[in-house]
């Protein structure tokens, strides 16, 4: 028999309904751990005022650390901070976050309770961008990051305190030279501020803190890369489905994708 396509939407809702429970339990021990990555990617949302047109809203994923194995979703009309410092009002650590989230202090509440660690794979990622621009300055900041993911390759089964230890007795003198190459790039005049390179030394020295958190804590990851990849679940599955249909959609999507992530990553059977 062929259900109803419209049946089926009434099925998931029941459902997302039905799982909240779980939902906000993966939530309440996500925000008990003392560290977790978040990111959001827009989506396009029916106005209900203006029929046939979109505007742009949010879902925003949050990982749990390892001994907090849990992913979940939420979805938000907006990307103002309204909707993480809801989230994560019960949270007191470290949230591994873009820079975006640091300088409009997006997911940041009170300065004592949520610390920012920022992604180095975001700050790398600029450096492979200005290649075409200056190859030969971009290839050394590059070396110095191949250095500093290679402690983090050994330290991958390591204990939070075995990596703490590498991390101090290699990844500081990578990271202090590295520090010192940008400081004397940026003071360069022949690097231009609006050229790519320019674009990517500021963007490692105006984060240059957060960047830093890592070497720190050995719980802390060197970038947000984990959490990027869970929410490429969606942002796959967007090119099929293109948009939330309401609010109420929204919610229901994000409650169903906090389940088939977070079954996937205990490693049980989904389709089950």
């Amino acid at each position: 028999m062929l259900i109803p396509r419209n049946t089926q939407f009434g099925m998931l809702a029941n459902i997302a309904t039905l799982a909240g429970v779980l939902v906000e339990l993966m939530k309440s021990r996500i925000v008990s751990g003392d560290v977790l990555g978040v990111d959001d990617t827009s989506v396009r949302l029916q106005d209900p005022g203006f029929p046939g047109k979109m505007r742009t809203a949010r879902f925003w994923l949050y990982r749990g650390h390892e001994d907090h194995p849990y992913n979940v979703f939420d979805f938000t009309e907006s990307r103002r901070r309204d909707g993480p410092a809801k989230f994560l009002r019960d949270f007191h650590g470290h949230a591994v976050v873009d820079a975006y989230g640091v300088n409009d202090g997006v997911y940041l509440g009170a300065q004592d309770q949520i610390f920012a660690a920022c992604c180095n794979a975001h700050a790398r990622r600029k450096f492979v961008e200005a290649r075409p621009n200056d190859p030969v300055a971009a290839a050394r900041a590059l070396a110095f990051y191949r250095g500093l993911y290679k402690v983090e390759d050994r330290a991958r089964e390591a204990s939070a305190a075995e990596r703490l230890e590498l991390r101090q007795n290699e990844s500081v003198p990578i990271m202090n030279d590295l520090h010192d190459w940008l400081l004397q790039m940026n003071g360069d005049r022949r690097v231009l501020p609006k050229s790519s390179i320019g674009k990517a030394v500021r963007y490692a020295l105006n984060q240059w803190d957060e960047l830093s958190v890592f070497l720190g804590d050995g719980a802390i990851p060197i970038d947000n890369n984990a959490t990027e990849n869970e929410l490429r679940r969606l942002t796959i599955g967007r090119k099929n489905w293109l948009f939330v249909g309401s609010n109420r959609g929204g919610r229901v999507a994000a409650a169903m994708y906090s389940l088939v992530s977070s079954a996937a990553r205990h490693h049980l059977d989904v389709w089950a």
